[in-house]
């Protein structure tokens, strides 16, 4: 059975042929076995063991077993990732029956998520031309690329929704099916000769799976690519697309081999598969013992499986291809034609990719923009058109303090969209396409237009409403103030959401740190009465603080006020005379003063590159 956008593939052979070039005959491992420390009996406890295995070019591979049978883990040695944290690895993986380094073999495999790495608010062809410039060598020329990007758009049947978004949560973009085919696609743009797919047909119904695995098949049978897929529950018609099965329970192998041979293998061994029975199922159902009434008798069915399994001549028959290809093996070169990425272009790609995903999705900025109007407003409206009279010199500076911490509270609003572009990170770095030094420059300077935005909007409404200094060096000078702060909390939030990749807790932490900043910035306390231990570790250190320091100078370092009908003067100043209060009196009790301005800008740098630089060595430390 071949469905319609499968037959695209045929017809579209042509122009994907040019793609591959480099020969890989075949994948093989031997003695795979992964041990970790058991949490309750902290004994060395196999997750994999012994695990033996070979596909050949063209071939498609399934590896299937019940939960926790050690699927996902095995396609992470064999796609040379780290398996499990703390784990104990031994492998022998071979192309071509020789030995290859990880360098060598990120240049002809790929490796596709379950989850999908997509950005919802680019198109299609978007979507490969930022796969194509992460991850294609700049040797290879615009014309090529384009070419490549229209190769795949054609192979994978995605012509009529190349200028289709891929779909946010607020605007409809392509079914799973399609995104899928998305997915595999950008891993396709190298040219890769083995392809490792983590549950491809995973949240899919059978006939979105069906399809995308068709299109992967015509692909691999045509240009003789190696795809090795974990996969769950097939249906039966897309079980049958596999050329071999790997089957796994408990670490182990109950079954390796074609497809075609399954129903007569299990035959042999008395398991006798019913007439109408998806295969797929019935495998799966005969090794599991999770749900099994009879624990005992199951997990005896399973040892028997595996024992008949390790003793058969199918098991001996993998070692002797494997042990075949590597007797005759010869050293297999790797070319260059898939190398690797300018680095230094790296970060202006990631700000391009970034810019058009700020500017078309409205969670990311937009909805923020709003947040700080509303909170603009009120404070205008709150604040509306203080005087200059003495009794007014409190609310001035209430209204400072209102505006610098809140302004910088409600960064915590940036988390979600953080954790979104994290996670792509995450997925793209384990891909070999960027590390964390050109993330986090790209993510630092596409926040940049956006904060300032924020910042002038937030100015022009609460400045003149609330009747700050009014001049024009005091409102740049405010808007300064704000957009260092923003910046600040900005960078605060990317630290905290690297150190704990959990919405709820990365926004309890944040507020948790903005509430101690409000508390010792030196507006509750003034510092020079602040406690010891409070000012001297934390006031310092504190972004908030000079910010309200900077905001102030700049309303009460150059402004009078006036002083009651009767001339008392709440702060008594070199103006009491005139029945004046110089604003430098208000900043004295504050032991502030006008000639460190400078400082203070140079003190917030130093904490905004502090947090990012924390938040790259987060990033660069956890890979997960």
């Amino acid at each position: 059975m071949e469905s319609p956008a499968a037959a695209d593939v045929e017809k579209s052979g042509g122009d994907y042929a040019h793609l591959t070039n480099t020969s890989i005959r075949s994948f093989g491992w031997e003695g795979i076995t992964v041990t970790v420390k058991d949490r309750q009996t902290k004994q060395p406890k196999d997750i994999l063991s012994g695990i033996n295995g070979m596909v050949k070019a063209g071939e498609l591979l399934a590896l299937m077993g019940p939960s926790g049978s050690g699927k996902t883990t095995l396609l992470d040695v064999l796609a040379h990732r780290e398996a499990t944290p703390s784990a104990s690895v031994q492998q022998s993986l071979y192309l071509n029956g020789s030995k290859t380094s990880l360098r060598e073999f990120r240049k002809i495999s790929s490796y596709v998520e379950q989850e999908d790495a997509l950005i919802g608010s680019l198109t299609v062809k978007e979507t490969l031309y930022f796969a194509a410039r992460l991850s294609l060598p700049s040797f290879i020329g615009k014309l090529e690329r384009i070419a490549r990007i229209d190769a795949l758009i054609a192979a994978f049947g995605l012509q009529g929704q190349a200028s289709t978004l891929i779909g946010t949560p607020i605007r409809k973009g392509l079914s799973g099916g399609q995104k899928r085919r998305v997915s595999v696609a950008s891993q396709l743009i190298t040219s890769p000769k083995i392809l490792f797919l983590d549950e491809p047909t995973s949240g899919l119904d059978s006939a979105a799976s069906f399809e995308v695995i068709s299109f992967v098949k015509n692909i691999a049978k045509m240009h003789n690519l190696l795809v090795i897929a974990s996969i769950h529950q097939p249906s039966t018609i897309t079980f049958k697309l596999f050329d071999r099965l790997l089957l796994l329970s408990r670490g182990k192998t109950a079954y390796n081999g074609p497809i075609s041979g399954v129903k007569e293998y299990f035959d042999q061994m008395g398991y006798k598969m019913p007439v109408y029975m998806n295969p797929a199922e019935f495998v799966i159902e005969l090794v599991n013992t999770d749900f099994a009434r009879n624990q005992e008798k199951a997990v005896e069915q399973l040892e028997n499986i595996q024992d008949s399994w390790s003793k058969s001549e199918s098991a001996s028959t993998v070692i002797r291809e494997i042990e075949g290809e590597t007797s005759s093996s010869t050293k297999t070169t790797i070319e260059d034609e898939h190398g690797y990425a300018n680095k230094f272009m790296l970060p202006f790609t990631l700000i391009h990719r970034s810019f058009i995903k700020s500017h078309r999705d409205i969670v990311a900025y937009g909805i923020r923009i709003a947040m700080y109007m509303g909170l603009a407003i009120m404070m205008g409206t709150v604040w509306l058109r203080l005087g200059t009279n003495q009794e007014n010199i409190q609310s001035f500076i209430n209204a400072i303090f209102f505006g610098g911490a809140f302004m910088s509270f409600m960064a915590v609003a940036y988390i979600p969209a953080f954790l979104e572009d994290r996670q792509l990170y995450i997925k793209e770095r384990a891909n070999g396409l960027y590390g964390p030094t050109a993330f986090m420059i790209a993510n630092f300077v596409i926040g940049l237009p956006y904060l300032f935005i924020i910042s002038l909007l937030f100015s022009v409404i609460t400045y003149w409403l609330s009747n700050f200094r009014p001049s024009a060096d005091g409102f740049w000078i405010w808007v300064m103030w704000l957009f260092l702060d923003l910046v600040a909390a900005e960078s605060l939030v990317v630290f905290l959401s690297s150190l704990v990749p959990v919405f709820v807790i990365a926004l309890a932490a944040t507020a948790f740190a903005n509430g101690l900043w409000m508390s010792v910035n030196g507006f509750m306390v003034a510092p020079q009465t602040l406690n010891v231990f409070w000012r001297y570790v934390f006031h310092y250190i504190d972004y908030q603080a000079w910010v309200f320091r900077g905001m102030m100078v700049n309303e009460f370092g150059y402004r009078t006020y006036e002083c009651d009908s009767m001339c008392h003067c709440m702060y008594v100043t070199d103006l009491a005379d005139q029945c004046k209060i110089n604003g430098k009196g208000v900043l004295a009790t504050y032991n502030f003063n006008t000639e460190n301005t400078g400082k203070y800008v140079g003190y917030m740098l130093v904490i905004t590159l502090g947090y990012r630089l924390l938040g790259w060595l987060v990033i660069y430390l956890r890979r997960h």
